[in-house]
């Protein structure tokens, strides 16, 4: 049966996984439940519980991360109104680099544009690269390296363009 499920559609693809997060945040639905004979996937978001995610990886980047969370501009505090926040698409364990020991993405000052890519958030081992989606200058970071983020959670502060 998974031989067949696999050539016609294997519920468990990548691909098929992502349309059904998204999905999800589109409908704004916190739970997916699907079957198909033995086969079954069952997606939750939202407050339930925090997500489980063991990553081997040792927390090399502690201290850069606490670096950019205390250290706003001066121009971010006179007028928080006006920046702009990049959220969390997904559920998941966020990362300031793509590997332990590389510098991060962004740090507090670096100039982006809607493409450039701020950090990773890993969901069920799908490392999904977060793009900023505005033109702007980084203000702060507002998590920490390796800290697990809910749906929608802020992730930055940025001073618009």
């Amino acid at each position: 049966m998974a031989d067949s499920a696999s050539k016609a559609g294997d519920p468990f693809d990548l691909g098929q996984i992502r349309k059904l997060v998204k999905l999800m945040q589109e409908h704004d639905l916190s739970a997916i439940d699907l079957r198909s004979g033995e086969d079954r996937i069952s997606l939750r978001r939202g407050a339930e519980t925090a997500p489980q995610v063991i990553h081997s990886a040792p927390p090399a980047q502690i201290p850069q991360a606490a670096a950019p969370a205390a250290d706003p501009t001066a121009a971010a505090k006179k007028d928080e109104s006006k920046l702009h926040t990049i959220k969390a698409p997904v559920v998941g364990t966020f990362f300031l680099s793509a590997k332990p020991g590389e510098p991060p993405f962004v740090k507090p000052g670096d100039k982006v544009e809607p493409e450039t890519t701020v950090c990773i958030i890993e969901a069920m081992k799908v490392f999904n690269e977060i793009p900023a989606g505005v033109s702007g200058t980084i203000v702060r970071a507002l998590v920490q390296n390796e800290q697990a983020v809910e749906y929608n959670q802020a992730l930055f502060a940025i001073e618009p363009a």
